[in-house]
Formats: C-alpha cells, structure tokens, sequence
C-alpha cells in the first residue's frame, strides 16, 4: 500500500521512525498484561452507574476521574504519553433521549506544533466484545485483563491509533459505546447509537479538556470502529454541528450489514453476529419478536452467552459455527433475514451512505477482506461521492490467505494504519 502522493523521503522517514516507537510502545504494554480478578473492581464498577438523572445536552461531563495508562507509574503527574481520565458524558439513543456512555480522554505530554489550538481524535474500538467487562476504558492501564469468574478475556487494541496521535500532540478520547460498560446491551453496530456516542464523545473531550469549542475534530477507527467513524462522519452536519471536524480515517467499515452478515458467517469471529442481533434485539421490538419465535435452544443460549462475551472469547466458543445452527428451520441468518421484510427493513435502516460527511474521509477496503466484503466499503465510497463528499479510497491488495481466519481482515489494518494516521494529521495541519 503506497503513502499519499508526494510524501518525500524524510517525511516517510518520520512515519517510519513514529510507527516504531508507536509498535515498541505497544509491545511493552502487552508484556506487561496481567491477570485481573474483577472482585477487587468495586469501586470502578461504582464509577460505571449512571446518576438518576443525567445531563440532557449531549456531551455533558457526567463525572470523570484519573486513569492509569500502561507503562505509567501510578501517582505521577506529567508522564509520557499524557494524563488520562476516565469519562461518564452525555449521548443519545437512537429515539432522541438521553444515555449516559464511558470513555477515556488522554492529554498528549507532547506539543501540538500545528497552527492553531490542539487538535482531538476520537477513536472507535474495533470489535471488543459485548460484555461491560470489555469496555475499552477498562483496559487502559493494561492492554489485556482476564476476570477469572467467567472467564472472560478483555483485550484492548485502540493502543496504536492512540499513541500515535499522542506521539503528534494530538488529543484522544476512546468512547466505550453506549451500553459497554454502562448499564444495558452494546448496540453493537447500531449506525445512529455508534455515530451519536462518537460525536458526543468530541464534544466531552473539547468540554473537559478546557479547548475551544470550535478546536478540530477527527474521527478514526478500523472493522466496528471503521464503521463508527463513518457514521460520526456523515451524522456530524445534522447531529453536532457545532463540531469543527476536519477528517475521518474510516477502515473496513461495516456499512452494509446485508452483505456483511453472510461474510461473518462461518468465519473465526462469526459470534459477532451475535452481538447484532442481541443490540437490535433491545432496540427493535419486531426483532425481538423473530429472535425468540426462529431461534431453537441453542440459538437461544448463544445469544445469552454472546452478551456476556469479549472478542477473545467468542472465537474459541464460537469460531467457524453457521448461524444455520441457531435457527429452529435449519436457515441461514441471512436468509431469515430476507424473508422477514420487517426485520430486513431495519437491518437496512443501519446502512451508512445516505448522508453527506461534511469533511475529507480517508476510508479503506481489503480487496479480499474475508468478513467486511470490499464491494460494500466501494459502495459507501461511491454513495458518498455522488453527494459530493470528499472521499480518498484506498485498497487493500493483500491476497487471500486462510480464508475465513480474519487474516485478510487483520492484515489490511496493519497497512493502512500508517496513511490513514497521516491523512488526519495532514488534515489538521491545514
């Protein structure tokens, strides 16, 4: 995959030279992981309760309070790579009322030497699981947990696009998503819930942080994060206005969940599936009706397990199983899908595309991504340009490798990376 055009040798150079103090940075957090026990957790599980009442304006600081970050020592001020806190802010559920949604902000150490105020990147984890034990916020410190009374598996890897920014004086707020962490199901790929807790997530770091309201914006993630940012993207004109964004870095977006489903099905994280259905089980009361009248036993007891689960989990308990094997006929999940025209109706009411991003989008495609298919990432690239959106396509040509391992789901992240970091820097240079 090449850098944008007319990069010269000594910027390739400093990307280079960032990316491997990023990966060395990453490497040593992992080897610090540890194992967790959730019991002595009470007091953060307290920080997780929402109050009775909670602000109403979107992106409202709930409460806050420090994080540890990995490789800090507890009790410092001032470390590299900045002060993080932990963050309870003001979103909204699909239907317009207020929901309270974690997340993490981290202060660079680093300058911004850019023109004008620091910039700030919102970052959407890719799949982390369902389970609250899985928030994104809870893995700051460490970059893995394991809560032995499960057992249960938390792995945490915003880490790169974190640090990276950070490196650059850049500002990072990780949203945890609404209902991961927080009371509730994760509506796990929900356009409007995803986008809405990615925006609101900007407008609590600007607020916490001190910075102007007008300070710029950027949204990034890979796989559910790629989606998320996507959905902030084209949500931004119309639901937070007020936000200067200035970019998006949108990789393997889920922008179709027709085409997305059958491609998950059967693959090593096919229980992903899982936590589609239970997050618009929760939302949508006619899913909710076909859910419990299709699935069999066993169907039934995957989705409970699934919404309970973190990523690393589902692939050994479900990893390579057809969703045929829930249903009491034997069908596939997209084939019941499409002869439920209500339940296809709102499967396709979480398509992103239909909405202009008011700002450049770098967004990326695998062209043999073996669970998010290239041919929907070049549709919501087409989608976008017919409205006139400033989109820079880029494809992934790692050929297939072990298909259906994630592989070539894997892979094209580790290339993109880089270009897609640099486009948002590039961005707010401007």
């Amino acid at each position: 995959m090449k850098l944008k055009s007319g990069m010269n040798i000594a910027s390739r150079r400093r990307s280079r030279l960032r990316l491997g103090a990023t990966a060395g940075a990453v490497a040593a957090a992992c080897a610090a992981a540890v194992i967790t026990p959730s019991a002595p957790l009470a007091n953060a599980a307290d920080f997780y309760t929402p109050p009775a009442k909670i602000a109403g304006e979107p992106g409202s600081v709930i409460r806050s309070q420090p994080s540890a970050l990995s490789l800090q020592i507890p009790g410092v001020p001032g470390q590299w790579p900045g002060t993080a806190r932990k963050v309870m802010y003001t979103s909204t559920y699909q239907d317009g009322s207020p929901a309270a949604v974690t997340g993490t902000v981290v202060e660079p150490t680093a300058p911004w030497q850019g023109r004008g105020p620091r910039p700030t990147v919102v970052i959407g984890p890719g799949t982390i699981g369902q389970g609250d034990q899985c928030a994104a916020s809870k893995l700051m410190g460490l970059p893995m947990s394991v809560d032995i009374t499960k057992p249960s598996l938390g792995v945490n890897y915003t880490a790169p696009e974190m640090y990276y920014m950070l490196l650059n004086g850049v500002r990072v707020f990780v949203t945890d998503y609404i209902g991961l962490g927080t009371p509730g199901i994760h509506t796990y790929v929900n356009r409007a819930e995803t986008g809405h807790a990615m925006l609101d997530g900007a407008r609590a770091a600007l607020r916490i942080s001190g910075a102007p309201a007008d300070a710029p914006v950027g949204f990034a993630g890979y796989s559910q994060g790629g989606g998320a940012a996507a959905s902030a993207a084209e949500l931004a004109a119309t639901y937070a206005p007020d936000l200067n964004v200035k970019a998006t870095y949108a990789g393997a977006p889920p922008a179709d969940l027709e085409r997305v489903i059958p491609a998950i099905d059967g693959s090593t994280i096919a229980g992903a599936i899982g936590f589609a259905v239970n997050g618009l089980t929760a939302r949508y009361p006619e899913v909710a009706t076909v859910v419990e009248r299709e699935t069999n036993r066993s169907g039934k007891a995957a989705l409970k397990q699934l919404s309970t689960s973190c990523i690393a989990d589902i692939i050994p308990a479900f990893g390579f199983q057809q969703t045929r094997n829930w249903t009491r006929t034997g069908e596939t999940l997209s084939a019941l899908i499409d002869r439920s025209p209500g339940v296809k109706k709102i499967v396709d009411e979480q398509r992103i595309g239909r909405l202009k991003p008011n700002a450049p989008v770098f967004l990326e495609g695998g062209l043999n991504d073996d669970v998010i298919p290239h041919g929907q990432v070049a549709q919501l690239a087409a989608d976008w340009r017919a409205q006139g959106a400033d989109v820079r396509f880029v494809t992934d040509p790692t050929p297939p490798i072990l298909t259906k391992s994630i592989v070539n789901h894997v892979v094209p992240m580790l290339g993109t990376f880089v270009p897609g970091m640099e486009f948002l820097l590039g961005e707010f240079r401007k």
